[in-house]
């Protein structure tokens, strides 16, 4: 499953305006060369799906009720980058979870977040006008504004990465929102079972494609152990999903449900909070 074409044209478009901007300054960071910009580029578009067009798609095979789904935490506390990325992933998807629940509140709670992760990351500066529209939308109510804002700070904060040669942490960032949106979506389709619902998280290929862009990661990055436990995590889901060509079953989504739950829970743990290294599903029988 791919992001639309409009998203990428949106992020394709912000990242020649970071581009535009770093040019403008005393001491811009050296370019990435057409190798890493393909690269990074290729990663996401290939990654995830927005969360706000999947669970579009999960809304006509079901009838969630969004206000009674756990909408997500605080931010974590922590100086881990990787683990801040990830992070950042999760907390875009639950906005979208509030989109869809009419939340405000929690809108702006998780605009508020994603500036604190944002800035302890060095990127905050950018969307920060994308927060104040977060905030404005939801006050009005303006869902659909309030969606393609959500998807427009995104990508914004990945084009900022690009432009930083953070470009690696946009893996993370897709991973983390990726998972968040599988937990949730099994948690719904789990309560209102349907083979066509279980088909939209059936995507072992994708599963194993983020896994192995983690392998890929700078050796601080990759050896990173909340990363570990992630690619493991991703390993192992893919293995259940290939593993039942003919759809998951309702047993085996509440599995699946069971185990994302766990290493999101970690990523969204703040450093106070011991994480475990260890993978996050039994090894595939």
């Amino acid at each position: 499953m791919l992001i639309s074409l409009r998203t990428l044209s949106i992020f394709l478009f912000l990242v020649q305006l970071g581009y535009a901007f770093g040019s403008k300054k005393n001491s811009p960071p050296s370019s990435l060369n057409t190798g890493q910009m393909q690269g990074a580029l290729y990663v996401d578009a290939l990654s995830v799906p927005s969360p706000g067009e999947f669970f579009a798609s999960i809304n006509k095979v079901s009838r969630p009720n969004w206000t009674t789904l756990d909408h997500g935490g605080n931010a974590p506390v922590t100086t881990n980058r990787a683990q801040l990325a990830l992070a950042i992933g999760v907390f875009v998807t639950n906005g979208f979870i509030a989109v869809e629940a009419q939340d405000g509140q929690q809108v702006k709670n998780m605009g508020r977040d994603m500036m604190a992760l944002s800035k302890a990351l060095g990127v905050s500066q950018t969307i920060l006008s994308r927060g104040n529209n977060l905030v404005d939308f939801a006050d009005d109510d303006q869902w659909d504004p309030l969606r393609n804002e959500l998807e427009a700070t995104e990508n914004e904060v990945k084009s900022t990465m690009l432009g930083q040669q953070d470009h690696y942490l946009i893996t993370l960032i897709s991973a983390g929102s990726w998972l968040r949106e599988i937990e949730i979506a099994s948690e719904i389709i789990v309560n209102h079972y349907s083979q066509r619902g279980a088909a939209l998280l059936q995507e072992p290929a994708l599963a194993f494609h983020l896994a192995s862009e983690l392998e890929s990661l700078p050796e601080k990055l990759r050896t990173d152990p909340l990363v570990l436990n992630v690619k493991e995590t991703l390993n192992h889901l893919a293995t259940l999903q290939k593993k039942e060509p003919y759809g998951l079953t309702k047993e085996d989504l509440g599995v699946l449900q069971l185990e994302i739950k766990k290493i999101v829970a970690s990523i969204s743990a703040s450093d106070a909070s011991p994480l475990s290294s260890k993978p996050a599903l039994p090894p595939a029988l």
